[in-house]
């Protein structure tokens, strides 16, 4: 039963809340501080340690700083590098920079080597809460005892991370389920640190512009929202189970809605092992082959054809779910990257033109992706790819080559050309780091390239199928039809033009018979699937092109 309490209750509950939200965000922002300056004098101190001696005793003043500093500091932190000193304060702060750690831990693009080497070792793993606190909160949320919602729940988490823990649990018709529940107390604790992260975020964009922190900043809050949902996660799982609906070999947990809520998903229990567990090597060579092929196919699809992928890709997230035909699983759908279509066609051609040995082209288009920053020098940027590009070309003929390798690496002279690229950019990168990783852990032979070329070409191809190219002319068809409408005037202007002399090596209509020429196509080609009349007007306009470009040619 919903605790229902009387009306004359609520009004007393607003009017200490403010008081309450205020005094949790006063304390909390003590906290940042504290450890933010702990942190600038410990990396005072351990700069002036990696000093040469000659070079210590010129930096006088820096030596007065670290000395006052180092008798204030932790006794565990003052001895440690500055990205040490990082990751182990981002640790103390909690959930919510722990998870920022592990956003600028994939930023190798902005940040320096070390300090996202170092954080690539924060782990998201945290003490687990008494199971009677969770069962509480997950009869809370979804309103009944725990026992008429399952028949069974095991006690013991089979994880543990900063924001929610996970159980095995059984439903009452038997089916095998993982309960997430994001732990008592985060949601609040993270949304203040929020607040005080965009400050913060807008200070040290003026201190740092170079590795545009408001920018991180600003990605890691709009991720982490959605992870306090819990019903983002079911939507996710849905999403990629209806992208891949015709691909059964390649499986989604179904969500369980009516045991779902914002802070409770329960989901299917895939009953698989991660690659590199010795069962791995107990499958035959066709079964290898096989999984290496399905995950190359799914995050490629992900990230190329959909637009929609798994943004915290590991090999921990991947299962592969062993039976009479072997299948791959996906899980942990929290954090996903979404591409807008233009973005996601200019990655596609960028991936093909990679794939295919066109560095010109990737160079291209990877420069069209990229956002120009104050005084960013977009050509200098473009040939500095293409110059590595080259260089990486030349190991793929000594069978040393990652495609993952070269587009992160590429990314990273964006920074020395004020080039920026989005979080999802670098998220994608990953995914196709685990690609390649989990890929030759399970087949060290794997010719990454081929692969990723079977699969490529097959995506690129899937662009222009005719099904696809109607829904597109359908969704721009005003634009269409206003062409349409206006033919005869434009076919006029033309006619026009073409009487008065032009020099004979440059036609005026050059832009304009070819623009005109690809509209007519597909309308009267793509159309005529559709209806009589658009057949009738699509071909008109086929016929006039051709006319049109004939009389420009002569």
């Amino acid at each position: 039963m919903a605790d229902v309490r009387p009306p004359t209750a609520t009004p007393a509950v607003p009017l200490f809340q403010p008081l309450a939200s205020g005094r949790r965000l006063w304390r909390r922002l003590l906290t940042v501080t504290r450890q933010l300056f702990g942190l600038l004098a410990g990396g005072a101190v351990a700069y002036r340690r990696s000093l040469p001696q000659e070079q210590q005793r010129s930096h006088r003043l820096l030596g007065i700083v670290a000395a006052l500093a180092e008798g204030r500091l932790d006794p565990a932190l003052v001895n440690l590098p500055f990205a040490a000193q990082l990751r182990r304060r981002l640790e103390q702060l909690g959930p919510t920079y722990i998870k920022l750690g592990q956003i600028m831990a994939v930023r190798e693009d902005l940040l320096p080597r070390p300090v996202t080497d170092e954080l690539k070792n924060l782990f998201d793993q945290a003490p687990a809460v008494a199971f009677p606190i969770l069962q509480a909160l997950i009869e809370a949320e979804l309103g009944r005892p725990l026992a008429e919602l399952f028949s069974d729940v095991q006690e013991q988490p089979l994880g543990s991370a900063s924001l929610a823990q996970v159980h095995r649990a059984t439903t009452h018709t038997g089916q095998a389920v993982v309960i997430k529940v994001l732990k008592p107390g985060v949601r609040e604790t993270v949304l203040a640190d929020l607040k005080l992260l965009r400050g913060l975020g807008a200070v040290l964009n003026g201190l740092l512009p170079h590795y545009q922190p408001a920018a991180i900043i600003e990605e890691f809050r709009s991720y982490t929202v959605r992870e306090l949902d819990l019903t983002t996660e079911a939507d996710n799982g849905e999403i990629f189970t209806a992208c891949f609906h015709a691909t059964p070999a390649i499986v989604f947990p179904r969500m369980y809605r009516e045991l779902s809520s914002a802070s409770v998903v329960t989901m299917e229990f895939l009953d698989g092992f991660k690659p590199g567990a010795p069962a791995t090597f107990d499958l035959s060579v066709p079964e290898r082959a096989r999984v290496v092929n399905l995950g190359a196919q799914a995050i490629l699809r992900m990230l190329y054809q959909y637009g929609f992928f798994h943004a915290d890709l590991h090999a921990g997230n991947l299962l592969i779910l062993p039976g009479q035909s072997v299948r791959i699983g996906f899980v942990d759908l929290g954090m996903v990257g979404r591409f807008e279509d233009e973005t996601r066609r200019r990655l596609l051609y960028y991936y093909h033109a990679l794939v295919s040995g066109d560095v010109e082209k990737a160079a291209q288009h990877l420069g069209g992706i990229a956002r120009v920053g104050p005084g960013g020098n977009p050509d200098e940027f473009r040939r500095a790819v293409l110059e590595l590009s080259r260089r990486f070309l030349l190991r793929a003929h000594r069978g040393d080559f990652s495609i993952a390798r070269l587009i992160l690496e590429s990314m990273q002279l964006g920074g020395r050309y004020r080039m920026y690229f989005r979080v999802e950019l670098v998220l994608m990168v990953k995914a196709l780091v685990t690609f390649e990783g989990v890929g030759r852990m399970v087949d060290p032979g794997l010719d990454v390239v081929a692969l990723s070329r079977t699969h490529i070409v097959a995506i690129f191809r899937a662009q222009f199928k005719v099904g696809r190219l109607s829904r597109e002319l359908w969704r721009n068809g005003p634009e269409l039809l206003d062409l349409v409408s206006r033919l005869p005037e434009v076919l006029a202007q033309s006619a026009r033009l073409l009487e008065r002399p032009a020099p004979p090596t440059v036609s005026p209509l050059a832009g304009l018979r070819s623009a005109i020429f690809a509209a007519a196509c597909i309308v009267g080609g793509v159309l005529t699937l559709t209806q009589t009349d658009a057949w009738l007007a699509g071909n008109g306009l086929l016929l006039a092109a051709v006319w049109l470009y004939r009389r420009g040619a002569d």
